[in-house]
C-alpha cells in the first residue's frame, strides 16, 4: 500500500517519507523564453525571420515539456513498481488555478499531467488506485491519534497534534493519511 500527497514544492511525497522533486523547468527557462518571445513580437509577422524566430520559441517551450515529463514518468514508474495499492487525493486542479498566487508554480508543476499518467500505469499493471473523497482533510488530520485540526495554513511545513504531540512533515503526513484511506477501502 502507498499513500501519495502532490505538491508544488516536491512533485510527490509518498508515506514511508520519500520525496520526487519537482523540477520546475518553467521557473529554470523563464527569462530565456520572455527574451525570445520579446524578439518575435519585434519581428515583421510571417517574414523568414519571424518563423525562425518562432521555432527558437517552440524549441525552448518543447524543452520545457520534455523536461516535466521526463520527471513524471521517473515518478509514476518507480511507484507503481513499489505497491499494490495507491491511495492519492482527488484534486479539481481547474479551481486550484483559480487562485492568482499559486497559479503559476501549479501550472509549472503540471499536478493534472502526473496523476493522469499515474493512473494510466496503474490501470495498465491492474493495481488499484483509491481515490480520497474531494474535501477530505488529509493534511489537517493527525495520522497517528486521528486528531483534526480546524485551521492549518499552508505556511505550516511541520504537522503538530495537540492531542498526542506528533510531530511530522506535513506532506508526510498527508500521504500516511491516504494509504490508511486507501486500505480502508480494500478492506471493505
Amino acid at each position: 500500500m502507498i499513500g501519495i500527497d502532490v505538491g508544488i514544492n516536491s512533485l510527490a511525497t509518498l508515506d514511508n517519507g520519500k520525496q520526487y522533486p519537482n523540477p520546475r523547468p518553467l521557473k529554470r527557462y523563464e527569462r530565456k523564453l520572455a527574451r525570445e518571445q520579446r524578439k518575435l513580437s519585434r519581428k515583421v509577422f510571417l517574414s523568414n525571420n519571424w518563423y525562425k524566430q518562432k521555432e527558437r520559441v517552440a524549441k525552448i517551450h518543447y524543452k520545457i515539456a520534455c523536461i516535466r515529463n521526463d520527471a513524471h514518468h521517473q515518478a509514476t514508474t518507480e511507484i507503481v513498481k513499489g505497491g499494490s495499492a495507491i491511495g492519492i487525493e482527488t484534486l479539481k486542479v481547474t479551481n486550484m488555478l483559480k487562485n492568482r498566487k499559486l497559479a503559476k508554480a501549479l501550472s509549472d508543476s503540471a499536478l493534472g499531467g502526473f496523476l493522469a499518467k499515474l493512473k494510466s500505469k496503474a490501470e495498465v499493471l491492474e493495481i488499484p488506485i483509491i481515490e480520497a473523497p474531494q474535501f477530505f482533510a488529509s493534511s489537517k488530520t493527525c495520522s497517528s491519534c486521528g486528531y483534526v485540526k480546524d485551521e492549518l495554513s499552508l505556511s505550516e511545513r511541520i504537522y503538530h497534534c495537540e492531542w498526542c504531540d506528533t510531530e511530522i512533515d506535513r506532506d508526510q503526513n498527508a500521504a500516511i493519511n491516504l494509504r490508511n484511506l486507501a486500505v480502508g477501502y480494500t478492506e471493505s
